[in-house]
């Protein structure tokens, strides 16, 4: 292997192979680098259906849909490692980064003009969403319950509880009853499912599983393994409302609390972090504020669809070639896009008149009956309804982005 590229893609998910493989297309050196010890992410663990909807217009399995971007990836011959860990991006020059790569060879030094960074997304755990009690047996994230389940054929437990209704936990709600076991309830501590309505139907409506919403699990109580769960009502602050507390006997808690972008390495590499989605701020070629460092997948934001991924990879590796054609992106001026009325988040941040754009927003609260417009540029479009569950994806071209002054606001209002 060479030690200078023109990109090095950090993660081997369908962000990171969707950004390889189009790299390699457009002619540039590429190396991916993968911490497991295979290539695929989180794919290779999903066996549900839904996967491949909008980008080959077929109904995939998820290892159906990764596996046709492994064999891509392989058939083109990518140089790549696994079992390898980036320890940093060394911005060097404006042109260069050094990665300090921990590989099965020892730790390397690597140069690269560019950097895709892909490494997806963590679950948050117990204790970041006020769950207290006893550190026993049977507690565990919904992607480890997957991953033991559909990688390793370990079944976790039998009578379970879920925390929160992320499209995870419910896609396991419906697995754990194939596989036998009794899930007893999904907790979700919002007055909204987190996931999407298809899985809220398929996965627990079909399957007779209760969801209990405005409700908190406060406390899991066991000596060697999990016994119960205290549930409580919340009120519309989110506080818990005294007297309301309720038991349920399990013996396996499953969290499905959300994403968070994983982030240790950029974040040492001087990233501004947009609060609102947790992930970095970028423009429009998906660059974040450190030239030649670009963010795609659940890294940038939580996405609903593998497919979006995928897409999200296939435009940062289209910004890394132009930064590496021209020695850094074409000098433009830069319009920032803002939330106003029930946005809560939209990326990419930054955008101008070179290029269309695709927006990715969730909406801050439900609302039916409304219309999605951008004042400036004149562009709105009726919705029978929006969920923060679901992701607005919606493409801004560049004649429009051209109207428009310093700013493009981006707001949902009622449709009177």
């Amino acid at each position: 292997m060479q030690n200078e590229y023109d990109v090095v893609v950090i993660g081997g998910g369908p962000a990171g192979l969707a950004a390889a493989i189009k790299s390699k297309e457009l002619g540039m050196r590429v190396l991916l680098i993968e911490n497991r010890e295979f290539i695929g992410g989180i794919p290779i663990q999903c066996v549900h259906p839904g996967f491949g909807l909008h980008y080959f217009r077929e109904d995939l399995t998820g290892t159906e849909f990764i596996y046709r971007f492994i064999e891509k990836f392989m058939e083109m011959d990518i140089e790549h490692y696994t079992n390898a860990h980036v320890l940093e991006i060394i911005p060097h020059s404006y042109r260069h980064k050094i990665l300090k790569v921990v590989t099965e060879k020892g730790l390397l030094d690597i140069m690269t003009k560019t950097v895709i960074y892909a490494t997806g997304a963590r679950e948050r755990h117990m204790f970041e969403i006020g769950v207290t009690g006893h550190r026993v047996a049977g507690i565990f994230t919904a992607g480890e319950a997957q991953t033991m389940m559909d990688i390793y054929g370990i079944m976790p437990g039998k009578e379970i509880v879920i925390v929160g209704s992320g499209d995870v936990g419910l896609i396991m709600a419906r697995r754990f009853v194939l596989e036998g076991a009794h899930v007893k309830a999904v907790i979700e501590l919002m007055p909204y499912p987190g996931g999407l309505t298809r899985n809220v139907v398929q996965c627990l409506e079909d399957f007779g599983i209760p969801l209990y919403l405005s409700h908190a699990v406060t406390r899991v109580e066991g000596k060697k393994r999990v016994e119960r769960v205290i549930i409580t009502k919340v009120d519309e602050n989110l506080k818990p409302v005294p007297g309301t507390e309720e038991e349920l006997e399990c013996d396996t808690v499953v969290l499905a609390a959300g994403l968070v972008p994983y982030l240790k390495v950029i974040e040492k590499a001087g990233v501004i972090i947009d609060p609102a989605t947790r992930g970095p701020v970028v423009n429009s070629y998906l660059e974040t504020s450190v030239p030649g460092i670009f963010v795609a997948g659940n890294a940038l934001v939580i996405n609903d669809l593998v497919d979006y991924v995928v897409e999200q990879g296939e435009e940062a590796a289209v910004g890394a070639y132009e930064f590496v054609k021209n020695g850094g992106l074409p000098a433009m001026k830069w319009k920032k896009l803002v939330k106003g009325r029930n946005i809560r988040l939209a990326v990419p941040h930054y955008v101008s008149d070179a290029k269309d754009v695709m927006i990715y927003a969730r909406v801050a609260k439900p609302e039916e009956n409304v219309i999605l417009r951008f004042p400036e540029i004149g562009k709105k479009m009726k919705l029978p309804f929006v969920k923060p569950s679901e992701m607005i994806r919606i493409k801004l071209r560049k004649a429009d982005i051209a109207k428009a002054g310093d700013k493009i606001t981006m707001e949902v209002v009622p449709n009177e």
